[in-house]
């Protein structure tokens, strides 16, 4: 479901866009925030047009690719613009926090509103094991230093009083990467970070950013040089139109040659199914899948010692990259992404040079007036399988893993990364043992691609598209 801070981020890469496609770019995107907030206008969000104009200037900052921690106030979004041109890489660490929108949230705890009616019954008092709930003149009170967040006094309370209150950035981080400066606001560790972007999809102020490298691309595109456009599965659900149709958008944008990434995909399904008879032909006792970088991120920093069940075969993005290399070697490379994490996937990977989410591809597509339902059905090129393009939908490595082997292949899907299943996982290491499979598929985020914080349509769409594209495809040869 969109909602404002997606309409805004969506207008100010519009924005953007129209502004590089202009004669002026430098001067276009420093007036970028007055168009916006033009003098007389109501203020939507801030106490007045000027604090709105300081933050969608930082906005722009981050759309531009660059840290808004690291802003000179005194540097103009003319120069901002100037450097971005004249920038050779993207900058390091793809995330960035707009510290004057962060709401500097309270500390996450457990409170009881007015709502508590001091009754008799006080069961919230009987249910806290910890003595924290303490009756001050007829009412509960919670003490704060003795509460371990159990939350074990909030279903039983009649009234409701009792809720948690939650820090949104806080609350959907999994690994506990998201850390307070001294005014309270957020900052990011990024030695815990695992890119999956939920920070920036929680956050109902907007205030975590992902720094685009859309600049960079419309250079390559506006100089006209040679561009590979590699598209994840999971935009197939995310924008009108055919597959071909889609195909032919890009090209009209300027991208040289065109890859679906399914096709590579159907590389990892048969590497992989491979690698997993091999492995239980050894004796191990399950095997975890290895496509979702989110995920790649999380056993290097947080479960080393689950590495050596992860599948050793390369991403649907790195045999396709590897793909596009070979077919055009001096051809540029830029990946379309549902997620933050194949950032980091292509930094390591030196046949992909960019990543832009599907959202700032929707952009370019809005800026350059070009409709995907009135382009032409471009149908050349690999056809992938069914379950090639299956990958963005939760279950689809697993039930295409299992359909490509012979053995007792059992899966088991592991939803999304919260606390609970990183828990899970760690019980799989402890015991050496997966309780309910062999074969354990883990997406970061929950619904798989398709949930990414980089996607544009709702879960129920962009299944149902997919969906309708996997009936007219054929399933993946066995051999």
């Amino acid at each position: 479901m969109t909602n404002d801070v997606q309409h805004l981020k969506k207008e100010i890469l519009v924005r953007l866009v129209e502004a590089f496609l202009s004669d002026d770019f430098e001067k276009n995107t420093r007036l970028i925030p007055y168009d916006m907030r033009p003098k007389g206008t109501k203020v939507p969000y801030r106490c007045c047009i000027y604090k709105e104009r300081a933050i969608l200037r930082d906005r722009i900052i981050a759309a531009l690719g660059f840290a808004i921690e690291d802003d000179d106030e005194t540097v103009s979004l003319y120069r901002y613009a100037k450097n971005a041109l004249e920038r050779e890489r993207p900058e390091e660490n793809p995330l960035t926090v707009l510290g004057a929108a962060c709401k500097a949230c309270v500390h996450q705890r457990i409170h009881v509103t007015d709502l508590c009616q001091g009754c008799v019954a006080r069961p919230c008092h009987t249910a806290c094991k910890f003595g924290a709930i303490e009756i001050i003149n007829g009412r509960s009170v919670i003490d704060s230093s003795k509460c371990k967040a159990c939350k074990m006094c909030i279903p039983v309370c009649p009234y409701n009083a009792i809720v948690k209150v939650a820090v949104p950035c806080e609350d959907s981080c999994p690994v506990d990467a998201i850390e307070r400066n001294a005014d309270g606001t957020t900052k990011i560790d990024f030695d815990k970070c695992i890119l999956c972007g939920r920070c920036i999809s929680s956050c109902p102020f907007g205030a975590v950013l992902q720094k685009n490298q859309l600049i960079d691309v419309l250079k390559l595109l506006k100089n006209k040089e040679e561009v590979s456009v590699l598209f994840a599965p999971a935009a197939v659900g995310q924008l009108p139109g055919s597959v071909g149709q889609f195909k032919t958008a890009l090209k009209k944008l300027g991208f040289t040659h065109v890859y679906e990434v399914a096709q590579g995909a159907d590389i990892t399904i048969k590497n992989e199914a491979r690698e997993f008879q091999e492995k239980m032909a050894s004796g191990q006792a399950f095997m975890t899948t290895s496509c979702c970088a989110g995920y790649n991120e999380f056993i290097k920093k947080h479960l080393p010692e689950l590495a050596p069940y992860k599948s050793e075969t390369k991403t649907p993005l790195f045999y396709t990259a590897e793909i596009a290399k070979k077919e055009h070697p001096n051809s540029k490379v830029v990946f379309i992404s549902p997620c933050v994490a194949k950032k980091q996937e292509a930094k390591e990977n030196p046949n992909v040079d960019y990543v832009i989410n599907i959202a700032t591809l929707g952009a370019m597509f809005i800026a350059s007036h070009i409709e995907i339902l009135n382009c032409e059905e471009d149908n050349g090129g690999v056809q992938p399988s069914k379950q090639g393009r299956k990958f963005p939908l939760s279950g689809g490595v697993a039930e295409a893993v299992k359909f490509c082997t012979n053995s007792d292949t059992c899966p088991t899907v592991i939803n999304g990364l919260n606390k609970e299943t990183i828990r899970q996982l760690k019980k799989y290491v402890r015991e050496g043992k997966c309780d309910n499979g062999n074969f354990v598929e883990v997406m970061c985020c929950e619904g798989g691609c398709i949930g990414g914080h980089g996607t544009i349509a709702d879960s129920r769409t962009s299944t149902k598209l997919i969906t309708d594209l996997l009936n007219k495809s054929n399933d993946i040869s066995k051999e």
